[in-house]
């Protein structure tokens, strides 16, 4: 279970810039070992653990991933191109990366592993199932919903006891808000694509994290969130820039 958090920050030098890029970084204490996570923007993060490194939906404009250690281990929630991007995984890729994919990123990463909503499986000793992730209410303008049911995925992630949810494009749909014991849980709050930050509120009431990252939320003010939960102590909401 997670006992500190240390705010750190980590300067990587983009080479299509003379100027610096400032992420912030989190260390989370688990039980065999740190669970570093640090926060390159909107949906995109890299784990470290173990000595292992996990990258979450990796998108080149955001950072020049040839400058970041190399990936063990990637993760796709689903097709759009700020969360597929075949820049950005060429340059976090070595001849041993393993890709978890959606089917319908099947085209853009041919070797890629397909998880579906329900699939679980095992990638150097950190158990990964793959959640649903979709909308209920937010449609484009021909109808259609900006994710539909069973195309994406959120994955929640297990590093030897330490329970990490990244839940994808998705709003406060119920499996979300049947989950239990999630440690660290990164929900969206973009929109139209995604949640209002009253439905994210609505989802940390139902599953209560104990520590919530606000993530993917571009325009919208993540501090919203801290006045809808300030009633709420035992879910801590923590704020990083990831808009």
């Amino acid at each position: 279970m997670p006992m500190k958090v240390l705010p750190l920050l980590v300067f990587c030098l983009l080479a299509t810039s003379p100027a610096v890029a400032q992420y912030e970084k989190d260390v989370l204490e688990s039980v065999k070992g740190d669970l570093v996570v640090t926060f390159l923007g909107h949906a995109s993060l890299m784990l470290e653990y173990n000595d292992r490194v996990i990258q979450i939906d990796p998108w080149s404009k955001l950072a020049d991933y040839s400058n970041l250690p190399k990936a063990d281990l990637v993760l796709i929630t689903h097709h759009h191109q700020d969360h597929l991007d075949p820049i950005a995984l060429e340059k976090t890729r070595k001849p041993t990366t393993r890709l978890i994919i959606t089917e319908l990123c099947r085209t853009a990463v041919p070797d890629g592993i397909v998880m579906k909503n329900g699939d679980s499986r095992e990638e150097y000793g950190i158990t990964i199932d793959a959640l649903p992730a979709y909308n209920l209410i937010h449609k484009r303008d021909n109808g259609e919903f900006f994710h539909p049911k069973g195309e994406g995925n959120g994955y929640l992630l297990n590093f030897d006891g330490t329970r990490l949810y990244i839940a994808g494009d998705t709003e406060n749909i119920p499996e979300m808000k049947a989950l239990k014991d999630i440690d660290y849980a990164f929900l969206p709050m973009n929109l139209p694509y995604t949640m209002t930050p009253e439905m994210v509120a609505d989802a940390a009431r139902a599953f209560r994290p104990k520590v919530l990252y606000p993530y993917h939320y571009w325009k919208t003010d993540p501090k919203l969130l801290l006045d809808l939960l300030r009633d709420l102590p035992d879910v801590e909401v923590r704020i990083r820039r990831m808009n």
